[in-house]
């Protein structure tokens, strides 16, 4: 009796050790799967638009039928040609892609020039709809902040979008 109780002891406190290490290793894999899915989309959305010669907009969106302003890009985005060059989904304008909301605790947001769009040419350069170059960098972070899991997606003017590891400050 002794025995099986020094045995379930151990086994608990195994256990205990090893939940942390799991909830930290799903964590890490949404992050990762989110920055992937965004990283995915923006590729898409260049090669849509040199394909199409046509500009291309992908845009945070919360109900996948209309562009917001409001909230960060873990609450969905959608991406469409955009005929009329304003980055707002309007009646005809044919959506290419729609992306779901991220699990919750996880945030996504892109800094002044990517907070609410990014525009590519039919160049593939990434533009603004002033027509001025669109750069900029979004911060994927859990809530709360794990030092491992901040990613950065980079966007640079010529339409290129690359992924790094962040820093825990990046998210306040």
């Amino acid at each position: 009796m002794v025995e099986l109780l020094v045995v379930l002891t151990l086994l608990s406190v195994l256990a205990s050790m090893a939940v942390p290490s799991m909830t930290a290793m799903i964590n890490t894999q949404r992050s990762t799967s989110l920055g992937n899915a965004l990283l995915a989309s923006l590729n898409l959305a260049r090669n849509e638009a040199i394909k199409r010669n046509s500009r291309t907009v992908l845009c945070k969106s919360a109900d996948g039928l209309s562009c917001t302003n409001s909230g960060g890009w873990q609450q969905g985005w959608i991406m469409f040609q955009d005929v009329n060059n304003n980055a707002l989904l309007d009646a005809g304008e044919q959506v290419i892609h729609l992306q779901g909301a991220a699990s919750q605790g996880l945030s996504l947001t892109g800094n002044t020039n990517v907070a609410n769009y990014v525009s590519y040419s039919a160049s593939g350069s990434a533009k603004l709809v002033s027509g001025a170059f669109q750069a900029g960098t979004f911060r994927l972070c859990l809530d709360p902040v794990v030092v491992g899991d901040v990613r950065q997606i980079i966007l640079s003017s010529t339409g290129r979008a690359r992924s790094k590891k962040g820093l825990a400050s990046d998210c306040f």
